[in-house]
C-alpha cells in the first residue's frame, strides 16, 4: 500500500515521502498514529500543492537575499573603535559588532553567523568580508575600521 508520511519515521523516511508500506503496519500503526495518510488522489494533490507553495516560497527566499546581497555589495561600513599608536586595536571587531553596526546604520538585520570572519579584525583599515545567505548566495561587505580620536 503507498502512503505518504506526515512525520519523520526512523528507519522508514522523511516528512512528506511516499513509500510502500505492508497492509498491516499502515492500518495498524501509520494511521491510528497519525504519522501517515493513504497515498490516495486527492491526498496525492495536496502534497503536490504543499511542494509547489515550498518551491515558491523557497524562490522569494532566495530573490530576497539576492536584493539584500547586491545592496551589502555597495556599502562600506565604517566602525570606529578605541585603537593603539600602532594602529592595533583594543580587543577587537567581531561578526556580532558587525552585525549589530550594520542594523544600527544601514537597517539590515542579519545574523552574525552568516558573516564569514576567519578570526576578529584587531587592525585599524579596510577588510571585506563574505556574508553566505544560502543557496549560493554570498554579498561582500567592506569595512572600514577608524581610530577613536
Amino acid at each position: 500500500m503507498k502512503v505518504i508520511l506526515l512525520s519523520d519515521i526512523k528507519n522508514v523516511g522523511k516528512k512528506d515521502e511516499i513509500i510502500n508500506a505492508n497492509d498491516g503496519y499502515a492500518r495498524n500503526f501509520l494511521f491510528p498514529k497519525n504519522l501517515a495518510v493513504e497515498a490516495t488522489k486527492d491526498n496525492l494533490l495536496k502534497l503536490q500543492a504543499k511542494n509547489d507553495s515550498k518551491a515558491h516560497k523557497k524562490e522569494l527566499e532566495i530573490e530576497e537575499n539576492k536584493k539584500i546581497a547586491k545592496k551589502i555589495d555597495e556599502i562600506t561600513l565604517e566602525i570606529v573603535v578605541k585603537a593603539g599608536e600602532n594602529g592595533k586595536i583594543f580587543g577587537g571587531v567581531t561578526s556580532k559588532e558587525i552585525a549589530e553596526a550594520l542594523k544600527s546604520k544601514h537597517n539590515i538585520n542579519i545574523d552574525k553567523k552568516k558573516f564569514m570572519l576567519k578570526e576578529t579584525i584587531k587592525n585599524i583599515g579596510i577588510f571585506s568580508v563574505d556574508i553566505r545567505f544560502g543557496d549560493g548566495v554570498v554579498g561582500k561587505l567592506k569595512i572600514n575600521i577608524l581610530a577613536d580620536k
